[in-house]
C-alpha cells in the first residue's frame, strides 16, 4: 500500500472552553491527535503530514519526530489546511488520506479500507460516510438519480431537502494526490462560512469525470469528533469499551468492565484479573495470573507474573514475578520489587530496589535505597535520604533485620545478616552480622502516675 496522510491538527473548530487546543486533550491518557497519527502508522501509511496552526506550540511536540509539520498561518477552511501541504508532498503520487486530528476513534482498518477502495476503483476520492439519526451540523452526502455521490453540502448551505438527508460526511477521505491538489486550485470561498471547503473537491473531481465514491462507516463511533467536554467523555467511554472488549476476548478477567480504564498501549497477558476502579495507563504491562485492584492506578509500570497489586499507585515502577503491593501503597519512579518482594500497607518506595523475598510490610518510606534479599523492614522505618539539597543512598545487605521505627540517615550501609534494634537512628555504617542500637536509657519513677492523678483530683 503506497499511501500518505494529512492529519488536520490545527485545532480549528469549536473551542472546548480550555486553555489547551482540543487535539491536546486526552482520551485514556493519550492526546486526541496521537490516536489519529498512530492509527495511520498501524494502517501502513508511509508518510504523515501534520497541519498545525492554532496554539501550535502545544500541538507540535505531540506530532514531532514521526510526522512532517506544516503550518496553516490563517484559519481559512479545510481546503486551505490541505493546500498548505502541497510543497511537503510535491514528490508524492498515490493515495492521500485526510484525517481529522480531533477524531480519536478512527481505526487503522478503516484507513486501510479507504485506501484499498480508492485504488481498486482508481477513484479521485473516497469519502467515509455515516448514517445519523440527528444529522444537524454535519455535511450531507448528496447523491444523483443513480445513487452515485454527487457532492457534499454543509449544514449552513443546505436547502430544506438537503438538510433532511441522513447520510453525512465524516471528515475522513482518501484522495488521488494529484487529483486533489489540481482540484484545490478551483475551490472558492463562496459559501455561508466564507471559507475554502475541502468538500468542494468532490464535485470538482466528479465534473472532471473521475469516480467519486463513498465508504459507509462500519461503526459510527469511529467518526465521533471532540468539540466539547461532553464529547470528550463520550469518546473516552467508546474507547474504554472497545479496548476492554478486546482484552476480555483475549482472556483477561474484569469484575466490572465499566469500572476499568485501560490505555491503548497497555499490554495484558492471559488470565490477568482486574478489579473495579483500576486504571492502567501509558506503557504498563501486566504478566499472566496477576491480580490488579481494586482502586489501583498504574502508569508506565511493568508487573510480572503472579503478582498482587491492591489499592496501589505505581508510576514507572517494576514488579517482578510473585511480588505483592498494597493496600494503599505508592511506588514512585525507579521503584523495583524483585521476585517475591512485598511493599505493604501505607508504604512509599522511590528509586529503590527491594530484593528477592524482602519485605517492607507497614508504614514505611524507602528512598534511594538498595535492599538485598530476604530483608525485613519493620513498621514505621524511614530512609532519611534528603538533606534539603542533595539525595543520598542507603544500602541494606542480604538477610538484615531492621526493627520498627528505625531512621536510617543516608549515606549509610547496613551489613548482611545484621540486626537493627527497634527505635534506632542509624547514622553510621553497620557491620555484617552485628547488632546496632541507638536508644536512650529507660527510666521508671515508681508511683508517679498515681500521685499525679491524686493531685488532679484534689484540685
Amino acid at each position: 500500500m503506497k499511501a500518505a496522510a494529512i492529519v488536520l491538527a490545527a485545532g480549528a473548530g469549536t473551542r472546548m472552553k480550555s486553555k489547551k487546543p482540543k487535539v491536546v486533550h486526552e482520551v485514556l491518557g493519550k492526546p486526541l491527535v496521537r490516536w489519529v497519527v498512530d492509527a495511520a502508522h498501524v494502517a501502513g501509511v508511509e508518510r504523515i503530514v501534520s497541519v498545525v496552526g492554532h496554539e501550535r506550540a502545544q500541538v507540535e511536540p505531540l506530532v514531532a519526530g514521526d510526522t512532517t509539520i506544516v503550518e496553516q498561518p490563517e484559519r481559512r477552511g479545510t481546503a486551505d489546511a490541505v493546500a498548505v501541504c502541497r510543497d511537503a508532498l510535491a514528490d508524492f503520487d498515490g493515495s492521500l488520506v485526510v484525517l481529522s486530528g480531533d477524531c480519536p476513534l478512527i481505526t487503522s482498518d478503516t484507513i486501510r479500507r479507504l485506501v484499498e477502495m480508492r485504488e481498486q476503483a482508481d477513484a479521485a476520492v473516497v469519502v467515509l460516510t455515516m448514517e445519523m439519526d440527528d444529522p444537524f451540523g454535519y455535511g450531507r452526502i448528496v447523491r444523483d438519480d443513480e445513487g452515485q455521490v454527487e457532492r457534499i453540502v454543509e449544514q449552513k448551505d443546505a436547502t430544506q431537502a438537503e438538510a433532511s438527508l441522513t447520510e453525512c460526511n465524516s471528515g475522513f477521505y482518501c484522495f488521488d494526490a494529484r487529483a486533489l491538489f489540481d482540484a484545490l486550485g478551483q475551490v472558492d470561498d463562496n459559501n455561508a462560512q466564507g471559507e475554502f471547503y475541502l468538500t468542494d473537491v468532490l464535485a470538482i473531481c466528479r465534473a472532471a469525470g473521475r469516480p467519486v465514491l463513498a465508504l459507509p462507516a462500519s461503526d459510527v463511533a469511529e467518526c465521533l469528533g471532540v468539540n466539547s467536554r461532553l464529547q470528550l467523555a463520550e469518546a473516552t467511554k467508546f474507547a474504554q469499551r472497545r479496548i476492554n472488549r478486546a482484552h476480555l476476548v483475549a482472556g483477561v478477567t474484569m469484575t466490572d468492565p465499566d469500572q476499568v480504564w485501560i490505555g491503548p498501549e497497555v499490554v495484558l497477558e492471559q488470565d490477568v484479573e482486574l478489579l473495579p476502579q483500576t486504571f492502567l495507563m501509558g506503557t504498563t504491562r501486566v504478566g499472566e495470573d496477576s491480580l490488579i485492584g481494586p482502586n489501583s492506578r498504574l502508569t508506565d509500570t511493568v508487573v510480572g507474573q503472579g503478582c498482587t497489586v491492591d489499592e496501589t499507585v505505581a508510576v514507572e515502577a517494576v514488579l517482578d514475578d510473585g511480588a505483592t503491593c498494597g493496600p494503599r501503597a505508592y511506588l514512585r519512579p525507579g521503584a523495583h520489587l524483585c521476585e517475591g518482594a512485598k511493599a505493604g500497607t501505607h508504604v512509599e518506595i522511590k528509586k529503590s530496589t527491594v530484593g528477592k523475598g524482602s519485605k517492607v510490610p507497614h508504614l514505611s518510606y524507602i528512598g534511594d535505597t538498595t535492599i538485598g534479599e530476604d530483608v525485613n523492614i519493620g513498621a514505621g522505618s524511614i530512609t532519611c535520604n534528603y538533606d534539603g539539597k542533595h539525595k543520598f543512598a542507603t544500602v541494606i545487605g542480604d538477610g538484615a533485620f531492621i526493627g520498627s521505627d528505625t531512621m536510617m540517615v543516608a549515606p549509610v550501609s547496613i551489613g548482611a545478616g545484621s540486626i537493627v534494634g527497634a527505635g534506632s537512628t542509624i547514622t553510621k555504617d553497620v557491620a555484617p552480622d552485628a547488632l546496632a542500637l541507638t536508644r536512650s536509657e529507660q527510666r521508671e519513677i515508681a508511683g508517679w502516675a498515681a500521685a499525679k492523678r491524686a493531685k488532679q483530683t484534689a484540685e
